[in-house]
């Protein structure tokens, strides 16, 4: 289920050639844990310097910390679960590995969620965006004040769309196909960006935008009506640092969904009740700030606060039972920016 460790791809071949593209990064114990991690994407963003974005997500993870000390000693240890795959090495290199695969042989590379996911992905997130067009949200959603969306915005072609952590880009592809045209993929591994710039003009998507850009520090100034992670997240949380760095996430993503936009995220480590809560803990600590006389940046942490909605999730991913919970490999949930 999504919240279990992750699925490898299964693809067989490209699975071989991933682990002969990290064999001189990692020990055999290292690939171990790897492999019953899975494997993701992570690209990222902030303008802050480096050790003012640690001092800041250090405090939010302590507040963190208070707010779920009520958690049973399992649940905390699950969290502190790690492996290279949290690291932009393994990445680079991987990516480096794919790429040249892609020269000399066409292959597209690995697909971690597999395609099935992906036009699952794309299709209900037009769903969703039909929805808010036509202002049919759930009631959880449309008895609260939201950011209306503008009549421009009701076009498919005013909904720019970013995919964070894009890998060899393939979701931009399934977005397209949908009928979105301003779409954008950053990614912090080079490879990656070559890779999914290559994909593109190979497949005829060469109005899609690649960039090399890390969320966790990213240097876009733009903010988008969708922003897409499949499997981002999931990468961040692998790292030594995760907790910190997933709270980086957070604050950096909620600077780039626009108002009444909508987050859409696709996780094979977290499920959909796990992942609504962590964006609870981050409304809750947005709202802490505000009521801290004085703070910094008080003013703007009022304006943003509570940043994320739960909107909705899909359903139709096949379930299975283990231990006597039932749950999916795979969670894809939907937030709206308020």
């Amino acid at each position: 289920m999504a919240g279990m460790k992750m699925l490898p791809p299964e693809d067989s071949d490209v699975t071989q050639v991933r682990s002969l593209a990290a064999a001189d990064l990692i020990s055999d114990d290292d690939r171990s844990v790897a492999a019953d991690s899975w494997s993701i994407k992570s690209e990222y963003g902030s303008t802050l310097d480096d050790e003012q974005r640690h001092a800041d997500a250090t405090e939010a993870l302590n507040y963190r910390a208070d707010y779920s000390s009520d958690k049973d000693e399992h649940e905390q240890d699950g969290e502190g679960v790690s492996s290279m795959l949290g690291f932009q090495s393994y990445w680079d290199a991987a990516y480096a590995d794919e790429l040249t695969n892609f020269r000399e042989h066409g292959h597209t590379g690995e697909v971690w969620f597999g395609g099935d996911v992906m036009e699952n992905v794309a299709s209900w997130t037009k769903g969703l965006w039909m929805d808010i067009c036509k202002g049919h949200l759930p009631n959880h959603v449309a008895d609260a004040d939201s950011e209306p969306v503008g009549q421009h915005e009701k076009d498919m072609s005013g909904w720019s769309v970013l995919d964070i952590g894009t890998g060899n880009g393939l979701l931009l592809q399934e977005l397209a196909k949908q009928g979105f045209s301003d779409l954008t993929g950053t990614d912090y591994s080079e490879g990656a960006v070559d890779l999914a710039r290559s994909l593109a003009d190979r497949d005829g998507f060469t109005n899609v935008k690649f960039l090399i850009d890390d969320i966790l520090e990213t240097k876009l100034d733009k903010r988008f009506l969708l922003v897409t992670d499949k499997g981002t997240l999931d990468a961040i949380g692998l790292h030594p640092d995760g907790p910190i760095k997933r709270i980086m996430y957070w604050d950096s993503v909620a600077r780039l969904v626009a108002p009444g936009g909508l987050l859409v995220i696709t996780s094979c480590n977290s499920t959909k009740d796990e992942l609504v809560e962590e964006v609870d803990t981050l409304n809750q600590r947005r709202n802490a700030a505000c009521q801290e006389p004085g703070a910094a940046g008080g003013q703007e942490a009022s304006v943003d606060s509570p940043p994320f909605r739960y909107l909705d999730h899909i359903r139709t991913y096949p379930t299975f039972t283990f231990g006597g919970s039932v749950g999916s490999r795979v969670a894809t949930v939907a937030f709206l920016r308020n």
